[in-house]
C-alpha cells in the first residue's frame, strides 16, 4: 500500500527541488549548530569532572557531536541531490545511491532523536553522579599535600562561590568530615585533644564550613564556626535567623544548572530534529516523482510522488533483509552436527 501519494506537475516539481535545496543547506547549518551543542556541553560537564563519580551522562554530548557531523554530510548530498534533480540525465545517477542513503540518514535521524529524549532523561544518572562526586570531594578537602588532590580545596572553594551552593546536600554535610588538616591543627590544644578524643574515628569534628559557604549580600559578618550554638554569637538564633552562608546544597545547584542547560540544548536540538526530518520527506518525494520521469524524452509530464512505496512494516523489513543475509552465515555456522543432519533430512 503506498503511503502519502501525490501529485507533482513540473512546476511544482521544480519549486521542490529549489525549496529542498535552501532547506538543504539550512539543515546543514543547523547540523554544525548540533556539533557545537555538543562540544559545549561537553565542555561543561568536563570542567566539573572532580566532582562527578562517573561519565554516564557523556553520552549525551557524545551523541550530539556524532549526529551534528553526520548530518553535515547527509545534507551536503541532499543538496547535490537536488542540484541533478531537474536534469532528467543526471538524476539517474544516483539511484543505486539513494537507498543506502536514506537508511544511512534515517538512522542518524532517529539517534538525534535519542539524544533529545536522553538530554531530559537523564537526571536521575546525573544526580546521583553528583552526589556520590561530591561527598568525595567535600572528603578530601583537607588534603592540599597529598598527590593528586592538591587542588582539590581550591575546586570546592571556587564551586561554592560560582554556584551560590554549600555541601553536598547542604551546610550541615562539612560537620560530619573533618575538612582542616592536621597541619593546621595545634594538638598541644585541650579543645583540639578533646574534639578528637570525643571522635570514635580520632577525627577533629567542628560545626563550621570554609569560608567560600559565607553569603557576601549577608549585612552580618559572616560566621562561619559555632554555627549551632547560640549563645557563642551576639543575637543568634540558630533556627530562626537565616545564616549569612549559602543554604542550598551544591549537588542540588549542579542539578539545577546541568539540567537547565541540557533541557535547552534539547528543545533546539528538537527543532532542528524536526528540519532534518523534514529535508529527508522532501527528498524522498522528489526521488519518487523524478523516477517516473527518468528515460522519457518529455520531462514537464505530471507524476506521482509518495513517502514509502509500501506499507511501514514491508519497508523496515526490505531494509532489514540485506543486513539479516549478511548475518545468516554466522548464524548457519553456528549449527550442531546433529541439527545439520536434521535439515538434510527434512529437505
Amino acid at each position: 500500500m503506498v503511503v502519502m501519494k501525490m501529485k507533482f506537475p513540473f512546476q511544482k516539481r521544480v519549486k521542490l527541488a529549489q525549496g529542498l535545496w535552501l532547506l538543504s543547506w539550512c539543515a546543514t547549518v543547523a547540523g554544525a549548530t548540533t556539533f557545537t551543542l555538543g562540544c559545549l556541553l561537553k565542555t561543561e560537564l568536563r570542567r566539573r569532572a572532580e566532582v562527578m563519580a562517573n561519565t554516564d551522562i557523556h553520552i549525551v554530548p557524545n551523541t550530539l557531536m556524532i549526529v551534528g557531523l553526520a548530518s553535515l554530510g547527509i545534507n551536503y548530498f541532499a543538496s547535490k541531490i537536488c542540484q541533478d534533480a531537474l536534469d532528467a540525465g543526471r538524476f539517474p545517477r544516483w539511484k543505486n545511491f539513494l537507498k543506502p542513503y536514506f537508511a544511512v540518514s534515517c538512522f542518524f535521524t532517529v539517534l538525534m532523536l535519542l539524544a533529545i529524549i536522553m538530554s531530559y532523561a537523564m537526571k536521575g544518572s546525573l544526580e546521583s553522579s553528583l552526589k556520590a562526586g561530591l561527598r568525595n570531594g567535600i572528603r578530601f578537602y583537607k588534603d592540599t599535600d597529598t598527590p593528586g588532590r592538591c587542588f582539590q580545596k581550591q575546586n570546592i572553594d571556587r564551586l561554592q562561590m560560582e554556584f551560590q551552593c554549600c555541601g553536598n546536600n547542604d551546610f550541615r554535610d562539612w560537620f560530619e568530615i573533618q575538612w582542616i588538616s592536621n597541619r593546621y591543627l595545634d594538638f598541644s590544644s585541650t579543645e583540639v585533644k578533646n574534639r578528637i578524643k570525643s571522635n570514635v574515628d580520632g577525627r577533629y569534628l567542628v560545626d563550621g564550613v570554609p569560608f567560600s559557604c559565607c553569603n557576601p549580600s549577608s549585612p552580618r559578618p559572616c560566621i562561619q564556626y559555632r554555627l549551632t550554638n547560640n549563645s557563642a554569637h551576639y543575637n543568634y538564633d540558630y533556627q530562626t535567623e537565616e545564616l549569612n552562608i549559602y543554604l542550598r546544597g551544591c549537588r542540588e545547584a549542579l542539578v539545577n544548572y546541568y539540567m537547565g542547560l541540557m533541557n535547552t540544548i534539547g528543545a533546539g536540538v528538537l527543532s532542528i530534529f524536526l528540519l532534518q526530518g523534514s529535508v529527508l520527506v522532501s527528498l524522498r518525494f522528489l526521488q519518487t516523482a523524478m523516477e517516473a520521469v527518468a528515460g522519457k524524452e518529455n520531462t514537464e509530464i505530471e507524476t506521482e510522488g509518495y513517502l514509502l512505496e509500501k506499507g511501514v512494516k514491508e519497508t523496515v523489513m526490505e531494509y532489514l533483509d540485506p543486513v539479516l543475509t549478511f548475518l545468516s552465515p554466522g548464524i548457519v555456522s553456528t549449527r550442531t552436527p546433529a541439527s545439520h543432519a536434521n535439515a538434510k533430512r527434512a529437505t
